[in-house]
């Protein structure tokens, strides 16, 4: 559906570029609230899930928040809140650095790994809201997302 429509705007928008600010804009938070309804069966928010996911790559080795921090995709989020609230969950256990014993890591836990294995068993249902593009669209949207960000 055309994002006029899809946000009953009456007024034209001033320049192409303002439209595709509004639909990408639009478009994100469709998104989150697409993967939040998916990720909610398994007490996950898309910022939690995100660091999971970066957790698992890391995976035997710890990582620190501030390289959490540093690739998330949401850097507005508070990656220290997140990590307490998933070791409460079971997900995620924070351990003292080897080399420096000020310092904190956190690893993810079986538990976290068996969840993410359970979401990635349900891939397709993450991905299904953008699955009305073939292929060869989603990676010229892509191409074309990492070129306007520079």
């Amino acid at each position: 559906m055309e994002i006029e429509k899809e946000i009953k705007q009456t007024v034209k928008f001033t320049s192409e570029y303002h439209k595709l600010s509004v639909n990408i804009l639009f478009t994100a938070s469709w998104l989150g609230i697409s993967h939040t309804r998916k990720l909610k069966p398994f007490g996950l928010t898309p910022q939690q899930f995100n660091l999971l996911r970066i957790l698992r790559g890391q995976h035997p080795n710890p990582a620190t928040v501030n390289m959490l921090i540093e690739r998330m995709i949401d850097k507005s989020s508070n990656a220290s809140r997140l990590v307490d609230r998933l070791e409460q969950k079971g997900f995620v256990n924070r351990c003292t650095s080897d080399s420096d014993k000020r310092s904190v890591n956190v690893r993810i836990t079986d538990k976290g790994l068996d969840t993410l294995k359970q979401l990635d068993d349900n891939d397709p249902v993450l991905e299904e809201p953008v699955k009305t593009l073939s292929v060869e669209e989603a990676r010229e949207l892509s191409r074309l997302l990492d070129k306007l960000r520079g």
